[in-house]
């Protein structure tokens, strides 16, 4: 399903720089050539990137509109982010569950790791702002980076389409970031399932001890956690703790799907 998803993204997708949106006049400069150089390839129209970078602060001087900031941008990105990281994850992972793939996007997407991003490659000494915020740090704002790294995504989605939007985000994962590290320190699936049930105002999870068996010194312990009387997930494990995080980790993946197929009758 995944592969089929991308190839007709690469059949489809064509750049649309040109086609949909006036193109704004720009002189290559050293601004231009960083920006090529950290994409890995030549811009023929910069008018996607030139709005990818620009903040919303120039339009207090009334020399843009707030659709030619990176705003609309964003939020394609933040779409166009999600599948990619979606495919990575897929691929590097093929015999975790879907609850570990969802922890861990979250992890990769989330604002911090992608301010973080941005401000390894640099973005903040691309970004246009308007006169009267200069000095005022908004460049190094967390929120400001990671919306920036999101809308160039969706500039390079738009002028030149998924393959090479992959291509870019591919290559700022393989790196920058370690996904074996990073998956490694997710190991709190207790807290994880509590914010899920509370996110979706359902009852708080109960962790019950089914059985124990084994010699004193090596016991094991079998777990199984409930969210409204209905058991979602069971583990075993040498202690009690572990035993609740491999549940908790079993019951996050089937809750989210079992809701996500509520969602998916409610809008069908």
């Amino acid at each position: 399903m995944l592969r089929w998803l991308r190839n007709r993204l690469l059949k489809t997708t064509e750049p649309e720089s040109s086609q949909t949106l006036q193109r704004e006049p720009v002189e290559k400069g050293e601004r231009w050539s960083r920006l090529e150089g950290l994409l890995g390839f030549q811009i023929e129209d910069f008018t996607l990137y030139r709005r990818a970078l620009r903040h919303r602060s120039i339009i207090d001087e009334d020399l843009y509109e707030k659709h030619e900031t990176y705003e609309r941008l964003e939020f394609l990105g933040d779409a166009v982010l999600d599948l990619v990281i979606t495919e990575i994850l897929f691929e590097a992972f093929p015999t975790q569950d879907e609850g570990f793939m969802t922890k861990l996007r979250a992890k990769l997407v989330k604002g911090e790791t992608l301010a973080e991003l941005a401000r390894t490659l640099a973005l903040n000494e691309l970004l246009e702002v308007g006169k009267r915020a200069e000095g005022q740090g908004i460049e190094l704002s967390r929120s400001v980076l990671a919306d920036v790294f999101e809308s160039l995504i969706a500039a390079i989605y738009l002028s030149e389409g998924y393959h090479k939007a992959y291509q870019f985000v591919a290559g700022v994962v393989d790196k920058h970031l370690d996904l074996e590290k990073i998956s490694g320190k997710m190991d709190n699936f207790k807290s994880a399932l509590l914010e899920l049930t509370q996110a979706h105002k359902l009852g708080l999870p109960n962790y019950r001890v089914v059985q124990e068996s084994g010699p004193g010194h090596d016991k094991t312990f079998d777990v199984v956690v409930s969210v409204d009387d209905r058991d979602y997930g069971s583990g075993s494990g040498k202690n009690k703790k572990e035993a609740e995080q491999i549940a908790a980790r079993q019951a996050f993946a089937t809750l989210q799907q079992n809701l996500q197929n509520m969602e998916d009758d409610t809008s069908g």
